[in-house]
């Protein structure tokens, strides 16, 4: 069995906590508060910034080439494609300055550049994927669910429910199933450990967008 279904398997709990989330429900029914989004939007700009220099450093830590441009492209992508939905929004909505960065997006950003460069590359792997994995199984989960009529929320789902930001998830989990393939055993349990800690992190950050949450 390879390793990505091992780790799916472990995080699938959270993932079902997450598509019952409130955030989640009322994202898909459009129904979702404005200044609820908008927080979320600016958390999310900050840890697109953070996302990007953390996949960066992964890239400068691979030994394969064609590995290290992979991640060369996550980082660009993180900054320039996700960055121009976010600009969007926030020309949209008239947000002239970004809120700072909240608890849950400061620990989580954090804990990703603690992997990257502390932890061994696959672990910084496997910690990142979440990112991509979830959001992807979130936007399909919307796009199956969301309203019929008109949702301002549409850009979102359409970039996280696409194809091109399937192709990438796709990549990224092969990835780490071709270091899981040649990792150590304990390796491995770290891989995993760091997947769900990520995973349980993306619970978080939506519920921490919910809530508004302040210092």
């Amino acid at each position: 069995m390879k390793w990505s279904n091992t780790a799916w398997h472990e995080a699938l709990p959270i993932y079902n906590t997450i598509t019952a989330m409130p955030f989640i429900k009322e994202l898909a029914a459009g129904t979702l508060d404005l200044e609820k989004f908008k927080y979320y939007m600016q958390q999310d700009a900050h840890y697109l910034e953070y996302f990007a220099r953390t996949l960066s450093v992964i890239a400068a830590k691979v030994t394969d080439v064609n590995t290290m441009l992979d991640f060369v492209r996550f980082a660009e992508g993180a900054i320039v494609v996700e960055r121009a939905l976010h600009d969007g929004y926030f020309k949209q909505y008239q947000v002239a300055e970004r809120a700072p960065i909240s608890p849950t997006c400061h620990h989580y950003v954090h804990f990703m550049q603690s992997m990257a460069y502390g932890a061994d590359v696959a672990v910084a792997m496997a910690a990142v994927l979440p990112c991509f994995w979830i959001y992807k199984k979130v936007g399909d989960h919307i796009l199956q669910h969301q309203s019929q009529g008109e949702n301002p929320y549409a850009d979102w789902i359409a970039t996280y429910a696409g194809e091109e930001f399937g192709g990438i998830v796709d990549k990224a989990i092969a990835l780490c199933d071709a270091a899981a393939a040649i990792a150590t055993p304990a390796q491995q349990e770290a891989m995993t450990a760091a997947f769900i800690t990520a995973s349980r992190l993306e619970f978080a950050f939506w519920d921490s967008a919910y809530k508004l949450e302040t210092w």
